[in-house]
């Protein structure tokens, strides 16, 4: 039986779409009939699985894929400060590495496992498994997922392949706003051609990868849902507040699109404006009720609101935050990432990379 091959989704910052890359690659190598295997090393959020290292991400790409648990690699520990403070103080005698090495030096039937990488190269070092221990641990393929902020971009990915050296297969290039994907397609990609990084895909910024559910917001803010508890699903891509004349508020809002509005809990004036654009939330600060009318017209519109015990100030940065880290839990975001490497992924240079048969029906 041949030995699966172990392609490591890395990433040079956090926060870079690499569970939305492992699985839109995944959904990809599934539609062509390869059979894979899905793990994450390293884990950073405890779930409710029965495993007692059991992680969120996991379980909803085991969850997505249909993955039975053979076809699952579990995190070696989870990075949290209890396992950080014991490996600080030398507590722990773990060959994290080794340990590694012969976790994945089992055959199955898999062609591919698919790993999620630590959030940095550097993430991990303190158990020896940074991006660089792992791909040389277990003689990993390495894709790597490049966040666009600027044509710059290059010197992190130029420093990474001399890190990673031939470990190093790809890179995805991963939110480019539209206004520069020209330069990234006619610039970037030539120049890292040149330097023998392929570059996989270019992925287009989209405004629904970016959003988060209003699901999250209760969460983060621990806020009462006031109305319109079965609407929790909305995606919200965009944040106002609302603290002007309801005149200049209109005008604002109405540039805006799918977006949570945070404002105060006596400010009827302001609800009602929001309530009247394309608002998925209203997020009232000093827990404060809003009036009867306010939600009899949320309900007829089926917008939730929330109330929370924060002011404005706290509350918005407290959504920022969550903007930060957009999780990929959402069924539409699923089919977004599935649209999205279905129309910007090189499938037949990922297949000759790793070295599988192309489907006849893409070949």
């Amino acid at each position: 039986m041949p030995k699966p091959v172990n392609v490591l989704i890395g990433s040079i910052e956090a926060y870079s779409g690499k569970s939305a890359t492992v699985l839109g690659i995944a959904l990809q190598l599934q539609q062509q009939g390869i059979d894979i295997a899905y793990g994450k090393p390293i884990g950073t959020c405890l779930g409710n699985g029965s495993s007692a290292t059991a992680d969120k991400d996991v379980e909803f790409i085991a969850r997505t894929l249909d993955l039975p648990e053979s076809r699952l690699r579990f995190p070696l520990f989870n990075l949290d400060d209890d396992t950080i403070a014991a490996q600080l103080a030398g507590e722990n005698s773990f060959n994290y590495c080794q340990r590694l090495a012969t976790a994945y030096a089992r055959q199955g039937e898999e062609a591919v496992v698919l790993l999620e990488g630590p959030g940095t190269l550097d993430e991990g070092a303190l158990f020896q498994l940074s991006l660089p221990h792992m791909a040389r641990a277990i003689e990993a393929t390495v894709i790597l997922v490049a966040r666009f902020h600027s044509l710059l971009v290059v010197d992190a990915l130029l420093a990474a392949k001399e890190r990673l050296g031939t470990h190093l297969a790809g890179v995805i290039i991963n939110d480019i706003p539209e206004e520069h994907l020209e330069s990234v397609n006619q610039r970037l990609r030539p120049c890292l051609e040149r330097h023998q990084i392929p570059v996989l895909a270019t992925l287009p910024r989209t405004p629904l990868m970016r959003s988060i559910s209003v699901r999250e917001m209760v969460q983060q803010l621990q806020a009462e849902v006031l109305c319109c508890e079965d609407r929790l699903e909305l995606m919200v891509e965009s944040l106002a507040i609302g603290a002007m004349n309801v005149n200049s508020a209109l005008r604002y809002f109405r540039k805006r699109i799918n977006m949570a509005v945070v404002t105060g809990g006596d400010r009827t004036d302001i609800q009602l404006a929001a309530l009247e654009t394309s608002t998925h939330c209203l997020v009232l600060t000093g827990h404060m009720s809003p009036s009867e009318a306010i939600l009899a017209r949320a309900k007829d519109l089926e917008i939730p609101i929330l109330s929370v015990d924060f002011d404005t100030l706290t509350t918005v940065e407290q959504i920022d935050q969550l903007f930060g880290q957009v999780r990929l839990h959402e069924p539409a975001k699923v089919t977004c990432v599935q649209e999205l490497m279905q129309h910007h992924l090189d499938a037949h240079r990922l297949m000759d990379i790793l070295n599988l048969p192309m489907a006849a029906s893409l070949s």
